[in-house]
């Protein structure tokens, strides 16, 4: 028959530094980092479509295809495109639209302000997108968030699975 540990705990040694009361580590493995997903929903993702006359602008401006998506849950729309970022509820999106060709000088390279509009554009081809409406603009292009965007345009790789996403 095994027996048993000594009642007394230090007969097995200090209690290490990160076992005593108080200590947090790093990263809360058993706490979850944000709400719940809503029933049913997943994310999805969407790929930008680069074009070649692009590449060498977007890539000047930290923009590469591992670092530019759109990621669609049940709650959020996020826009990944080098080191910028936005999220949109998706609540706060009024109406979507498939667009484009652009003129490459007007979208190529790093997030285009549209001086008509202030609309962001986040743009990797001069062919196809999907525009965004916001019922309550949003900052995007500069780290301040003065500026705040009424649109969102990004030309992922399948602008229509995009709007047909979005206008459910």
């Amino acid at each position: 028959m095994p027996t048993l540990p000594d009642a007394d705990p230090m007969a097995q040694g200090p209690v290490p530094t990160e076992n005593q009361p108080g200590h947090h580590p790093p990263v809360e493995q058993d706490k979850p980092t944000g709400p719940p997903p809503t029933p049913g929903s997943r994310t999805r993702e969407f790929a930008f479509a680069f074009d070649p006359l692009f590449r060498l602008p977007a890539l000047a401006a930290g923009v590469t295809p591992d670092n530019a998506v759109v990621e669609v849950d049940g709650q959020q729309v996020r826009v990944r495109f080098g080191t910028w970022r936005m999220e949109v509820d998706r609540d706060n999106i009024t109406e979507v639209t498939a667009t484009g060709p652009y003129l490459p000088w007007k979208v190529i390279g790093p997030p285009h302000l549209s001086f008509k509009d202030r609309g962001i554009t986040f743009a990797t081809n001069r062919k196809r997108g999907v525009c965004m409406q916001l019922a309550e603009p949003l900052p995007g292009i500069e780290p301040t968030g003065r500026i705040k965007h009424p649109a969102v345009t990004v030309t992922v790789a399948e602008p229509d699975q995009l709007v047909e996403l979005l206008s459910r």
